[in-house]
């Protein structure tokens, strides 16, 4: 009895190095090449995809000071 429960412990043993193996094997494939591939440039937020360049945009700024009567636009320029 002792002797199958050392063979299946040995099993097991050996099932999950090697899962672990393969795991740690497929993430770094996975990394190494991602870091190759040049970086994204369409990093626009999900919501300013629809905006036009000019168009004008309500900006709200906290003014600890107080409100001095300023209205302040933002105007999108996208190059």
């Amino acid at each position: 009895m002792d002797q199958v429960i050392f063979l299946f412990y040995g099993l097991l043993f050996a099932a999950t190095a090697g899962a672990t193996f393969a795991f740690m094997w497929k993430i770094m494939t996975t990394t190494l090449e991602e870091s190759r591939r040049p970086p994204r440039r369409d990093t626009l937020h999900p919501e300013m995809r629809d905006i036009k360049s000019g168009e004008e945009l309500l900006v709200f700024r906290a003014d600890p000071e107080g409100d001095d009567g300023d209205e302040d636009d933002m105007i999108i320029v996208r190059k």
